[in-house]
């Protein structure tokens, strides 16, 4: 394979629709992914997708199981003090709204078009250096099959996360990395039980944060906040339930509906920006370039606002010569994602225990909870924030 127009690195829903808007503009390209295709499309990540991203698919011809089999949602419910408050979406954001439709969907949808359209997506392909990325002549040395090839491109577009190569590959005196890590984790589970809820439901609790979400009308995913050094192993289904409860509870008749549990992880929780996202033919994308915890149900929506416009920033190279675009791409990026990495921030430190907490710290969330629960101003934020808000 000697040559093609944008060599993608990774094949997770970043690379996949960058794969595909390039395609619907005429711009040939190769998608080389590390894992088998088994493996990527089971990988469990987000399942909420903003109104952005929605009608991003939708407009590429992407959206048509999306829209058969996706769960709209036009709010979320906010539990403390053992009370209940919805944050209605489309009255605060004048008529937006999210949608529940999981990750490893949207990537089996992207994959059955690309392979419609005779795209190239190569599975188990590992991405051993990208070379030459300050030349008109990138080029990405991967091997596949026990062997190693080169793949020759005008440019080189990093979506293989947050321990791939592609971030790696920009010179140490060029890129400037800023984190966080928080002092909790989340243990994750997807449940053979309908949902227990219409909407999400994020809880503060003063055992923990909890969160309600779903995958399908049949199947519900739920989270708890543990220590980061936890292990599954401590957590029989029986606790985690009973956990859950305890967490969700509120004064009412609401029960939460128990069933088989049939997956089980730990996830750490960390903030994450490198800048620049791109240094001369290479360009960073999603969890390469950035990474926020998931209390704000950013990530894969960054992912898509990035790739978005990467496709229309290389669409206009490859039409009219102009790099402007690709020139403004990072710094037109950035600022989507500070937004989002800003309203993670704070929907994480609202909504969690903290080992370090004392009773003002304790105060002082209670605090805001009520006035997001009680200040339409501040409801707003949050909706506009959570919808989806860019200054782009």
């Amino acid at each position: 394979m000697p040559r093609t127009t944008v060599g993608i690195i990774g094949a997770g829903p970043a690379g996949l629709l960058l794969s595909h808007l390039l395609h619907r503009q005429g711009i040939d390209n190769v998608v080389l992914e590390l894992r088998d295709r088994t493996y990527v499309e089971r990988r469990q990540r987000a399942g909420i997708l903003e109104q952005d991203t929605v009608d991003v698919l939708r407009l590429s011809g992407a959206g048509a199981r999306m829209d058969r089999q996706g769960l709209e949602h036009h709010g979320i419910e906010l539990r403390f003090d053992r009370r209940s408050h919805r944050i209605d979406f489309p009255s605060l954001t004048g008529g937006r709204s999210v949608m529940v439709y999981a990750q490893t969907e949207v990537v089996k949808d992207l994959i059955a078009l690309r392979e419609e359209a005779d795209g190239t997506i190569l599975f188990e392909a590992e991405a051993l250096s990208v070379d030459g990325i300050e030349t008109d002549r990138p080029a990405v040395r991967y091997r596949h099959d026990g062997a190693e090839h080169t793949l020759d491109c005008d440019f080189v577009v990093a979506c293989d996360g947050f321990h791939g190569i592609g971030r790696r590959s920009l010179p140490e005196d060029v890129l400037t990395v800023t984190e966080r890590t928080y002092p909790f984790s989340w243990l994750g589970i997807l449940a053979d039980v309908a949902p227990s809820c219409d909407e999400l439901i994020y809880a503060h609790h003063e055992r923990g944060f909890a969160l309600h979400s779903m995958r399908s009308p049949e199947v519900s995913r739920l989270y708890l906040q543990v220590d980061p050094d936890d292990s599954t192993d401590n957590w029989p289904d029986e606790r985690i339930w009973d956990e859950l409860e305890a967490r969700f509870a509120v004064d009412g008749d609401w029960e939460l509906k128990r069933g088989p549990i049939t997956e089980k992880s730990i996830t750490p929780m960390r903030s994450f920006v490198a800048e620049p996202l791109r240094h001369g033919r290479l360009f960073l994308a999603g969890d390469a370039a950035h990474i926020v915890p998931p209390t704000g149900a950013k990530g894969l929506n960054l992912a898509v606002a990035d790739v978005t416009l990467l496709a229309q920033a290389l669409t206009r190279h490859h039409t009219r010569g102009d790099e402007s675009l690709l020139d403004a791409y990072s710094e037109t990026a950035l600022r989507r994602v500070w937004r989002a990495e800003h309203f993670s921030y704070t929907m994480t430190t609202l909504l969690h225990s903290s080992p370090d907490d004392n009773d003002f710290d304790r105060a002082l969330r209670l605090s805001h909870l009520r006035y997001l629960a009680n200040s339409a101003a501040a409801s707003a934020s949050l909706a506009e924030n959570y919808v989806g808000f860019s200054d782009n």
